[in-house]
């Protein structure tokens, strides 16, 4: 993007260049000569991890608003459910009976981005997932079977951490921390999708009922795609009966089975963009 503002000093684009060209000697060589911004190795100390955070949270936010993203529908859900084309590919014959929701996944991201693409350009309800395989490939590839755009937050992991290719690539990020990547999911979300999946979705889908929950986030659709599922993860119910959440608490999400079941949740939601726990006008 260009920037408009006229610039009495020099730009950093321009003190790049020229550091580059200068001439080498011992002094030009040594590490603290290097202009600070330039300098991986002071960007990359313990002290700096601050400023990591804020680069993280910048890098992604700036493009997100070039790119003019103004909001989007979440869909979290296991790595390992396999692609119906290729279930051979899974890790437990168990997963083969999971291969539903990635249809449903899929599905919900077409009509999704095909409702986006008719009345909001493409800038409304942009599908985000984690960028990975499983649910997050069949979320960034039910918006490419629509023409539109989607949204890809990696992390740097051991495995499963390559890029799905149905991601659109400006719109591919990489993330070092866990806690910023939570913030870009939640940032823009209207309504967040939650599939089957292992630790890495229920920490997601906690994070989220807890900022709703707590008043900390807008009130907005969580659906659970698969009632069977679910129920036998999470005994809620017993929450309640414990007396450590209440009765009402459960009313933060709802059980789905199919995308249309689930758009029909998104539009009728009640409250959608309220947050609990406070008082209007505050």
């Amino acid at each position: 993007m260009n920037d408009p503002r006229t610039h009495i000093f020099p730009h950093s684009k321009q003190d790049v260049t020229a550091a580059r060209e200068l001439p080498e000697t011992d002094q030009t060589r040594s590490p603290s000569y290097k202009l600070a911004f330039m300098d991986d190795a002071l960007l990359l100390r313990e002290e700096l991890r601050p400023v990591r955070f804020q680069l993280e949270l910048l890098k992604t936010e700036m493009a997100m608003d070039e790119a003019g993203i103004n909001s989007t529908v979440v869909l979290f859900g296991g790595a390992r459910i396999p692609n119906p084309e290729h279930p051979e590919a899974a890790s437990n014959p168990a997963l083969v009976k999971l291969i539903p929701y990635y249809q449903e996944a899929r599905k919900l991201a077409r009509m999704v981005t095909e409702e986006s693409q008719r009345h909001h350009d493409g800038c409304e309800r942009v599908i985000v997932t984690g960028g990975g395989p499983g649910v997050m490939e069949a979320g960034n590839r039910g918006a490419a079977d629509a023409g539109g755009r989607s949204i890809g937050l990696n992390i740097v992991l051991p495995h499963e951490q390559v890029p799905n290719a149905y991601v659109t690539p400006e719109l591919c990020f990489n993330f070092h921390y866990f806690a910023i990547r939570k913030m870009h999911f939640l940032m823009r979300a209207k309504a967040i999708c939650v599939f089957p999946g292992g630790f890495g979705t229920l920490d997601e889908l906690f994070e989220a009922l807890t900022l709703i929950q707590t008043g900390r986030m807008a009130q907005v659709p969580v659906l659970l795609f698969g009632r069977e599922f679910w129920r036998n993860v999470l005994n809620l119910e017993a929450l309640v009966e414990a007396g450590t959440v209440s009765a009402d608490d459960l009313k933060l999400f709802r059980y789905v089975e199919t995308a249309e079941e689930a758009i029909s949740a998104m539009n009728d939601w009640p409250d959608a963009g309220v947050r609990r726990g406070t008082i209007p006008g505050r």
